[in-house]
This record gives C-alpha cells, sequence and structure tokens, in this order.
C-alpha cells in the first residue's frame, strides 16, 4: 500500500482488506496505524542491517574503499524504495515514533558502520556523521530530482573522495577525481 498510495495513505481497513481479514481482527495485531508503521520501520532496518553484515568480511582494507562500499551500500538500498527510506530516514508520519525494539537494528546498522570506521582509523564521532549526512543528502537528491534515475548516483564516488580527502585518506590510484 505505502508503495502504491503512499505511506500517509495506510489504513487499518486498507491493510485488513489486503491480506485478507476484517479491520477489528487486525487490531488483534496492530493497535493502530502507528503500530503498522513501527513493524514497517523494524522491518526496513532489519533488511538494511542483514545487507550491511553480508558485507562485513568484504570491506576492504583501504579505508577510502571501504567508505565507497559503504556508501553505495547504503545509497542502492535507500534508493530503492521510497517509502521505506521515508520511513526509516525522515520523519515524514506526524506523531510517529519508532518503538525501542524496533529502532535497535537502525542503531546496530550504525554501530557497524561505526566499527567499520574505527576499523580504518577514522574515530571521530563527527567523521561518522558528516558521511551519514552526505550519502544521505545524495539519497534524497536522487529520489527528489531523478526518480528512478542514476544523477545523484554518479556523484557518489566523487563526494566520498572529496570526504576521504578532507579525512586525510590515501587516494587509490584507480580511482582519481573526475
Amino acid at each position: 500500500m505505502a508503495r502504491e498510495l503512499g505511506l500517509a495513505e495506510i489504513t487499518l481497513r486498507g491493510v485488513a482488506e489486503r491480506v485478507g481479514m476484517r479491520a477489528p481482527s487486525l487490531y488483534t495485531h496492530f493497535g493502530s496505524k502507528h503500530a503498522i508503521y513501527d513493524a514497517m520501520f523494524g522491518q526496513a532496518w532489519v533488511e538494511c542491517l542483514t545487507q550491511f553484515e553480508s558485507m562485513r568480511e568484504q570491506v576492504p582494507d583501504d579505508a577510502r574503499e571501504a567508505l565507497r562500499l559503504l556508501a553505495r551500500s547504503f545509497f542502492d538500498f535507500a534508493v530503492s524504495d521510497l517509502p521505506r527510506h521515508q520511513l526509516m530516514n525522515l520523519r515524514t508520519i506526524p506523531g510517529f515514533t519508532p518503538s525501542a525494539q524496533n529502532y535497535a537494528p537502525a542503531v546496530a546498522t550504525l554501530d557497524l558502520a561505526r566499527e567499520i570506521f574505527i576499523r580504518h582509523g577514522l574515530t571521530a564521532q563527527e567523521d561518522l556523521d558528516l558521511f551519514t549526512a552526505l550519502v544521505g543528502g545524495l539519497v534524497d537528491s536522487q529520489h527528489a530530482n531523478d526518480p528512478g534515475g542514476d544523477r545523484w548516483a554518479q556523484l557518489l564516488d566523487r563526494a566520498i573522495d572529496m570526504l576521504a580527502d578532507d579525512l586525510g585518506l590515501p587516494r587509490v590510484h584507480n580511482h582519481p577525481l573526475p
């Protein structure tokens, strides 16, 4: 429903109809529309965490390449599903706050990124914050300005190179700045 109609258009009655239930029966599973959003939020971050965990052993020893892999992994995940991205990373639903249980996978995903940063000698929280804002901004620009395209995706490596340069990471010879 979120993909077809948008996140804000989800209703308990509509969800019940989609799954072949009567609306009152759905209340035994979800007490409110925000409970549905909470479950969706948790599922989305579990999927993202699973993707990050699956690449953990593939992270290159080169710090710049590691940042590229993290950035590309999250970028591709986030741009592949606009409603999921909106729920995960933007506050588009008035009054919705995820439960601690469903927020935990988001924290674990960021912790895994922090672990990779630390493994590559990047220990300052503001470096991870800047990385997160940079990649998130490119995701938002891709969704807003070129949905389904690659205009902002093409800038990802360049943006990571700019950040890596600022962080003093050595340049990999086969990835010069355009």
